[in-house]
């Protein structure tokens, strides 16, 4: 059952004709349903490494404690004498992911406005 679209262009019409057959409709929707699997795939990566991030923030102290009680001072030194640059870094990577999951749930909550043509 094939779908005429008067109005002109539809994004499933894969070959520009303006009728939508089932061929081309299940492929449109086998295409969006690997885009919103990307999409989620991505979030979760994102996620993780914000989580990740957050873990090495405990740990780090806790390394530089560990390697002082090792008697290693001059590594305990060492990686005291980096940290300032590594919290930075690793506050800029978890403040880009809650940055943008804030911009995320404002832009949905607001009203979307669309123009159909008549």
């Amino acid at each position: 059952m094939a779908e005429e679209t008067p109005q002109g262009y539809h994004p499933a019409d894969s070959n520009g004709d303006g009728v939508v057959t089932p061929e081309e409709h299940k492929m449109y929707l086998e295409f969006k349903r690997k885009e919103m699997e990307d999409a989620d795939a991505q979030r979760d990566a994102i996620r993780k490494m914000a989580w990740f991030s957050l873990a090495g923030l405990l740990v780090y102290p806790i390394g530089i404690a560990v390697t002082s009680l090792l008697g290693l001072d001059t590594a305990a030194g060492l990686i005291a004498d980096i940290a300032p640059t590594y919290f930075v870094s690793v506050a800029a990577i978890v403040a880009a992911f809650y940055g943008k999951e804030a911009l995320t749930a404002r832009r949905s909550d607001s009203v979307k406005v669309t123009q159909s043509k008549k």
